[in-house]
């Protein structure tokens, strides 16, 4: 139930008014992230090669939801005391109302964070609502979509929300339909002005229990059953899911998400996550979902050039990796009068790529124009 549109009905009843939940966090010695530190944003977009801190942070943001669903621990404790003085540590600040707390994460290992300990701060509102922030943490939500899962079959009961791979999406599809009519038919119109050669989006109850996605072919009305479509449609489904869930988590995270898509449609990918985001520019009254994504295509950085305080350089210096707000940079205006942003990232001229390359650079680039999965 949605009263305001910025304001969030947690899954416990509680109300909090959100923007974005997360305003920061500091990472020190967890994997790659030796001393980094990140401002979030409503949207975020993270550029960079592989072992760059990318799928760190997410590690992070899954390790934070999975603490925050259990009893907290003081500063005090034993199980405090035990920690490696010194070891990894991740610290979290959050946006009004919840900006008068932080969280800290301290580990076991350069990898696995065990220990939570939330501290009330100086200054700030919501010292004393723990409670409050926990519901929005523990909905924090992360995917790695994959085209196997999410073409298969799978069982009417699971249609709460998608799962991590989106093994589930026949049936979260199927529950929009039935729980939010307008929502589905927004999302199908959606699907059908990306990819014109469908006209509807159907499904098959069978005898088992499970429900099977099937797509419609314009003009001649054949169904394609879900198993049988590429996988750029059914990635495009699985946001389309998430995208126009009335109630979306409060952050949402997204490995690649220019994964098996032709550049042409990277803009309304973009679109499409942009509708967690910005809700208020579909005309929703909901609030925000504050959105963390990768991507490894100067295709899609491109899109960008308006709005570099979106996105987020991650770079590798040795063995340790750093965070950097393109808009941070002082010789942003000079680089962007050079080119577009997606050319002058894949030059190596904003930092961000990998340190070394068994291909020249244009060689490698024009290797495969059509795969930007990275």
């Amino acid at each position: 139930m949605l009263c305001d549109e910025n304001l969030w009905v947690a899954p416990d009843g509680f109300f909090a008014i959100v923007f974005h939940v997360i305003a920061s966090v500091t990472i020190r010695n967890f994997r790659a992230l030796r001393n980094a530190g990140l401002s979030l944003q409503p949207f975020n977009l993270v550029i960079g090669p592989n072992g760059s801190g990318k799928t760190s942070l997410i590690l992070a943001l899954q390790r934070l939801r999975a603490l925050a669903r259990l009893p907290l621990h003081g500063s005090g404790t034993e199980e405090a005391r035990g920690r490696v003085v010194g070891g990894p540590e991740i610290s979290w600040h959050f946006t009004p109302p919840f900006d008068g707390l932080e969280a800290v994460m301290r580990c076991v290992s350069d990898t696995e964070c065990d220990f939570l300990d939330v501290v009330s701060l100086p200054s700030g509102e919501g010292q004393g609502d723990w409670p409050k922030l926990r519901a929005a943490l523990t909905g924090i939500r992360c995917y790695v979509l994959d085209h196997r899962a999410l073409g298969s079959r799978s069982l009417s009961r699971e249609g709460a929300e998608l799962k991590s791979d989106g093994a589930n999406l026949a049936t979260v599809l199927a529950a929009l339909q039935m729980h939010a009519p307008k929502a589905f038919e927004e999302l199908r119109d959606e699907l059908c002005r990306i990819l014109p050669e469908y006209d509807d989006l159907q499904w098959v109850f069978a005898k088992d229990g499970t429900v099977e996605l099937q797509l419609r072919l314009a003009g001649s009305g054949e169904l394609i059953a879900a198993d049988h479509l590429s996988q750029g449609t059914l990635y495009l489904l699985g946001l389309l899911a998430l995208a126009y869930d009335p109630t979306p988590p409060p952050v949402v995270c997204i490995e690649e998400i220019d994964r098996g898509f032709h550049p042409r449609l990277l803009r309304d990918v973009r679109d499409v996550l942009y509708r967690l985001s910005y809700p208020e520019a579909s005309g929703l009254k909901r609030a925000p979902a504050q959105v963390i994504a990768t991507t490894h295509s100067p295709f899609m950085l491109d899109l960008f050039g308006e709005h570099p305080e979106e996105v987020v350089l991650a770079e590798k210096h040795g063995a340790e990796a750093r965070f950097t707000r393109l808009s941070e940079r002082k010789d942003l205006a000079e680089v962007l009068a050079e080119g577009g942003l997606g050319d002058m990232w894949y030059a190596g001229i904003l930092g961000g790529v990998p340190q070394e390359s068994g291909l020249p650079v244009e060689a490698e680039k024009n290797d495969n124009p059509d795969d930007h999965r990275g």
